[in-house]
């Protein structure tokens, strides 16, 4: 058997071992992404069903972190829905941009949650992964705010986060959302780039 054969069955042999939960949050999680790329109000229901099922997945790989960040985004799902909707009905600009002062702040806040995250996670919890899965957290709680309320510099903190979640997931075993993540390191850069050019043309 060649290198690459062996490559390939262990590959397919990782995801065979996925499981069911990995694999509804993984489809819905692209599905909800791609949408949300393209401003679809859909994308915040899909979220919905993603955010359940890897509720359940990372409380079975003891990241406590990212498990209650799963409650978090059910609920700014429920509230990015309902905003979104109501800024169509109204007509207003879709995609806004924070000054120098917010982006400073947005970073500020996740420097904060992460060392009250990290601590947290040590001294309470059974996680073997308490500084990664505080930052990820963090992050991700300050980049999901900035998406609800459409903000452009979302994106750049989902390109970081996304990148981070690669190197802890292949630690934890969670190979499919590894593959996951990287495909939305993708589709976060190429969302950037597609609200922005939005918004340049709303400017005008």
């Amino acid at each position: 058997m060649s290198l690459l054969d062996s490559f390939f069955q262990l590959v397919a042999s990782q995801f065979t071992h996925t499981s069911l939960a990995e694999w509804i949050g993984v489809i819905a999680g692209f599905i909800c992404i791609y949408l949300a790329t393209r401003q679809s109000t859909l994308s915040w229901p899909v979220s919905i069903i993603s955010v359940l099922a890897y509720a359940l997945v990372f409380y079975r790989a003891r990241m406590y972190g990212d498990m209650s960040l799963q409650f978090y985004f059910l609920f700014t799902a429920i509230y990015g829905w309902y905003y979104w909707v109501k800024r169509k009905e109204s007509d207003d600009q879709p995609i806004t941009q924070i000054n120098l002062r917010g982006k400073i702040t947005a970073i500020l806040a996740v420097l904060v949650l992460t060392v009250v995250l990290t601590a947290f996670l040590a001294n309470f919890t059974n996680t073997d992964v308490p500084l990664a899965d505080g930052f990820c957290t963090a992050m991700s709680f300050v980049a999901q705010i900035l998406l609800t309320r459409k903000i452009l510099y979302n994106w750049i903190l989902w390109i970081i986060v996304d990148i981070c979640y690669v190197p802890l997931y292949i630690y934890k075993n969670l190979n499919l959302s590894a593959v996951f993540f990287t495909v939305l390191v993708a589709l976060a850069i190429k969302g950037y780039f597609d609200w922005r050019k939005i918004y340049r043309e709303q400017s005008h």
